[in-house]
């Protein structure tokens, strides 16, 4: 059946017009020329939100979110709350329950708005997932050329051998010009998107138009499926060693996911998410999605020069001072130019890296690293974890903010989020976490928790853990060094620490050698011990089956 005709069947869609499958030098002259919004708060409705750069063609799209949209809308995002789903969903503050006749008469009155109007969209075919024995055909469409082209850039395209392609579509539909009426639509503001997960439809009504929408809502909807069928999918990087040994990263930002997993010697799998089925690992993208604030050209050569290929987006940074975007070349933008947004991001393909796993696939993982970075500066800087160490800090999820700039906030702040990404997690926690121990007790994988946080008292008095010793680290545990090593249990964490390890000082593996006072140390690490025990009895981990071990 023609894609028209399978959109009218669906959604409803009638008078619009549509241009199907441009190439992305074609979608770069369409932003330019047709995407248009709000891109300052008191702004006009119909500004130009994409330019070109000095490059024209041969370099970036520079796009401009709306300014209420400068990163992922997590108080707007719902799922329906379908008889049939209602109890299998983790409903949270980042996954809402949107009433199904409320989501109905939304869904109608977008689809009115777009035939009444007659819109153009753009509409791109590609796929959620790198393995055609599980991959999900993905369908966008869409008002803004920058976002058809966000999805080609970011999702796989052509795969060969996915079965029931049409049975299995998700459809978005992105209409970045509704505005949602809360009371009538039953949502909190002016947007909303919504996961219709009995029609595989995921609607984004209203000036939701951060590409990582484009992303990150059917991540969440795999997330959903793919455990359903006993296929673990995880916010983490992977890459595959000379001895195809693979290994999976999982961290929050700041942690080090993406550095550490781009390493010359290894081959690149993904950097964001990835599924394990029972062929291996896989991508479930094809291209990286990079925060650009503070951006060291020499520490990440790969995105400094992904800034000036043609076909990629760059999301919020700003003109040169006394410059037009016409006028810029990518390589003089300020990177570290706040004026818009801290979430400044740049989209490329995953080909844009210089060493990457054929396919974007790898066997299964020897190696899992829980990566952490503790800027209370008590954590070990490598423990080895036992199979119920690993569901426990899984679900925990733990890193720690950096203290702020408010007056008063003074220490660092403890973070948590379940399985190292629980916004995007539509399952509850247990589910993710019971599927890795299954999976790392069948393929035999060993478990770290690796520190790349603070040694010798908190952030303000102690240093970050060397980038060379986390390497060296890091390294041991892919060897499988450390679990051969000597250990030592922490005495109020619990954790197996290595007495030793190569290149590493054996003074700093027991993190209370490197504190001036003893006692302090103990101090700080018992606070941090009851914050994880606070935070596993606040989500009622124990109710979900998990072991408290802390």
């Amino acid at each position: 059946m023609d894609f028209r005709d399978q959109l009218k069947n669906l959604l409803g869609l009638e008078t619009v017009t549509y241009k199907y499958g441009l190439t992305k030098e074609e979608l770069f002259h369409e932003a330019i020329n047709n995407d248009r919004g709000r891109v300052k708060k008191d702004g006009p409705n119909d500004a130009q939100k994409a330019f070109p750069t000095k490059l024209g063609v041969n370099g970036p799209l520079v796009y401009y979110t709306d300014p209420d949209c400068t990163g992922r809308r997590v108080k707007d995002t719902y799922a329906v709350a379908w008889p049939e789903v209602v109890d299998q969903i983790w409903w949270k503050a980042d996954v809402q329950q949107y009433d199904p006749a409320k989501y109905e008469g939304l869904l109608k009155r977008v689809v009115a708005h777009l035939n009444e109007k007659k819109a153009q969209l753009y509409v791109k075919d590609v796929y959620a997932g790198a393995d055609p024995a599980y991959a999900v055909p993905y369908r966008f469409v869409g008002e803004f050329a920058t976002h058809a082209m966000f999805a080609h850039n970011m999702f796989p395209k052509g795969l060969k051998g996915v079965p029931d392609e049409d049975g299995r579509r998700w459809t978005m539909l992105n209409a970045p010009s509704f505005v949602c009426v809360p009371e009538r639509d039953g949502c909190r503001a002016e947007a909303a998107i919504v996961i219709d997960i009995k029609n595989r439809i995921a609607l984004v009504a209203g000036r939701a138009d951060y590409n990582g929408v484009v992303k990150k809502t059917i991540f969440t909807v795999m997330n959903y499926l793919l455990p359903n069928q006993g296929l673990l999918s995880m916010h983490c990087s992977a890459n595959v060693g000379e001895k195809n040994d693979a290994a999976i990263l999982f961290g929050l930002s700041g942690t080090g996911k993406t550095t550490l997993s781009a390493d010359p010697d290894r081959r690149l799998v993904g950097d964001d998410e990835t599924v394990w089925g029972p062929n291996g690992i896989s991508n479930l993208e094809d291209g990286c999605y990079a925060k650009l604030v503070d951006l060291s050209k020499e520490a990440e050569p790969v995105i400094a020069a992904a800034l000036s290929m043609p076909g990629t987006i760059i999301e919020n940074v700003p003109p040169v001072k006394g410059k037009r975007m016409e006028e810029c070349d990518p390589q003089e933008l300020d990177l570290t130019d706040r004026s818009i947004t801290e979430n400044t991001r740049f989209s490329y393909p995953l080909s844009a890296n210089p060493n990457v796993m054929d396919g974007a696939r790898g066997p299964h993982p020897e190696t899992i690293v829980l990566l952490t970075a503790d800027a209370f500066g008590v954590l070990p800087p490598v423990s080895v974890l036992e199979a119920k160490d690993v569901m426990y800090h899984f679900v925990s999820g733990f890193t720690a903010k950096l203290a702020g700039t408010e007056v008063g906030v003074t220490e660092p702040q403890a973070a948590f989020s379940a399985c190292f990404g629980a916004p995007f997690m539509a399952h509850k926690p247990s589910v993710y976490a019971k599927l890795l121990a299954e999976k790392m007790k069948t393929n035999k994988a060993r478990c770290i928790l690796l520190n790349t946080g603070w040694s010798g008292g908190p952030y303000g008095v102690g240093k970050r853990i060397s980038i060379k010793h986390t390497r060296a680290l890091l390294n041991a545990a892919l060897a499988g060094d450390l679990n051969k090593a000597e250990h030592t249990v922490h005495p109020i964490f619990g954790l197996k620490m290595p007495t030793s390890c190569p290149g590493v000082p054996a003074e700093i593996l027991n993190p209370k050698n490197t504190w001036a006072d003893g006692a302090a140390y103990d101090a700080a690490a018992t606070k941090l011990r009851d914050m994880f025990r606070k935070n596993f009895e606040d989500k009622g981990f124990a109710k979900l089956g998990i072991e408290p071990v802390m």
